[in-house]
């Protein structure tokens, strides 16, 4: 089955031909299939900005492709604007770019652009506002009368209006509470179930996704350094470590016991995880049992 989204040898330089010439990509390929949750991370300046700017076509490759349901996304300018509407991208704190007089506008404004009818704008806001958990009421609020959780939640309903096949967020749950971020990728996870989408999630926090991702994505100096599931990434703690990333706090804990000789897998990322693990032991059985 052809992948949704598809970059094929990928290298972005910006600058080019002046004293601040800088490869922000270097010859990345990678797939990412339909309904598929995947997780990006690297530290900053690693290259995860400029790759998901390539993914819906706000950004155009220095060389290499982007290839959508196996098309190129750059064969033709009316086709390229179409991908910004398959392809929907959530900036980091997208709060901060709402801008309309009210809640519904400013989710009904991807919509609009689309070109659809009245009724079935008024469908997509309905729907979008639904999987968030915004209510009729703050539909008719100003964006601006809402908490920050509440914004956070409109920006992203604004993309999700438009129904994308992959979504991409870049750090969703930035800056909120420990409930306030778990409700967003509630909302997150309930729009891939109901759409089938793809979700392409940016983030510095480890045990966020190895709880949520099915497969990670590690940026290192512009370039593809691992990929994988969270058990095959987290289990390569010291290569991570070398390019200046963690692991999950009950990962680190894991290992640690492996390396003092406990028959344990250091595949665990949380405390549910742990305690299906440790209990046998406990109870004088085996952990790898």
């Amino acid at each position: 089955m052809t992948p949704v989204l598809e970059i094929k040898n990928l290298s972005h330089i910006y600058s080019v031909g002046t004293p601040f010439e800088h490869a922000a990509l270097q010859n990345v390929s990678l797939t990412i299939e339909r309904g598929e949750f995947v997780g990006l991370i690297g530290r900053t300046g690693s290259g995860k900005s400029t790759l998901i700017q390539h993914m819906n076509g706000l950004l155009k490759p220095t060389s290499g492709s982007v290839l959508f349901d196996g098309e190129d996304i750059w064969k033709d300018v009316k086709f390229t604007r179409s991908i910004r509407f398959k392809v929907g991208l959530v900036f980091q704190y997208p709060e901060y770019q709402l801008f309309e007089e009210t809640v519904w506008k400013d989710i009904a404004f991807g919509p609009k652009n689309m070109g659809l009818t009245e009724p079935q704008i008024r469908e997509r806001v309905e729907r979008a506002a639904g999987f968030v958990g915004i209510t009729e009421k703050e539909l008719q609020k100003s964006p601006f009368e809402l908490s920050g959780g509440q914004k956070r939640r409109v920006a992203i309903a604004g993309v999700i209006a438009m129904e994308p096949d992959v979504l991409i967020l870049d750090e969703p749950t930035a800056g909120l509470d420990p409930s306030g971020r778990e409700s967003i990728l509630a909302n997150i996870r309930a729009y891939q179930q109901a759409q089938g989408a793809a979700i392409v999630m940016v983030s510095h926090s480890m045990e966020e996704v190895a709880r949520n991702v099915d497969r990670l994505f590690v940026m290192h100096d512009g370039r593809l350094a691992m990929e994988g599931t969270p058990e095959a990434v987290f289990t390569r703690a010291d290569e991570l470590a070398g390019i200046g990333l963690d692991v999950p706090c009950m990962t680190r804990l894991f290992l640690q016991m492996q390396k003092a000789g406990m028959q344990v897998d250091p595949s665990v990322f949380t405390v549910e995880q742990a305690k299906k693990v440790l209990l046998p032991l406990l109870k004088g059985g085996c952990a790898s049992c």
